[in-house]
């Protein structure tokens, strides 16, 4: 079986690793494999020591948090374990190893069989996609609501907001 853009091979766990795992959660999801390649096997050590490493890994060194979107088998191949990694596509694009930030540096997406530092517009129209999704679906417990203030912030910049500009913008609920 050949790396694609949705299988990765690691011989080891290395300093990497999150970036392999950050390309999945930003493009359709993957599998990847450590203790071996295409073709051979990798003895690992300490196999229950290493999930617990994978875990905490993944679990602290990206953003958005991806509790719930990976599992981490032990799998075999030739004979001896392995370990296998399935990460889903997340929804709260884009995901970032957290100490590089949500930049070139920290965020990726996996093209073939590589992953890839993302362009700073792509990063932006997915950061767009996921904040205009989560505002919208937030209800207001205030039913009253008249966006006065935002009226005046418009207007000081010089620009005049229409009668349906809470709808436009889709501040209201479907029930107005």
């Amino acid at each position: 079986m050949l790396e694609t853009n949705r299988v990765e091979y690691k011989r080891k766990l290395t300093d990497e690793f999150e970036k392999e795992i950050v390309a999945f959660l930003n493009s359709e999801g993957g599998v990847l494999y450590i203790g071996r390649d295409e073709s051979s096997v990798y003895p690992l050590s300490n196999i229950d020591e290493l999930q617990l490493k994978i875990k905490d890994k993944l679990k602290y060194n990206i953003t958005p948090s991806i509790l719930g979107l990976f599992d981490i088998i032990v799998d075999e191949f030739q004979g001896q374990k392995i370990i296998k990694i399935i990460v889903a596509s997340g929804s709260e694009k884009p995901y970032y190893i957290t100490k590089k930030g949500m930049s070139q540096k920290g965020c990726f997406i996996r093209v073939g069989s590589s992953s890839e530092p993302m362009s700073s517009k792509l990063i932006e129209e997915m950061f767009a996609k996921r904040v205009r999704v989560s505002l919208k679906n937030i209800i207001s417990p205030r039913a009253d609501l008249t966006f006065e203030q935002l009226k005046i912030y418009y207007e000081a910049k010089g620009l005049k907001l229409n009668d349906n500009f809470a709808k436009n913008l889709d501040f209201l609920t479907a029930d107005g």
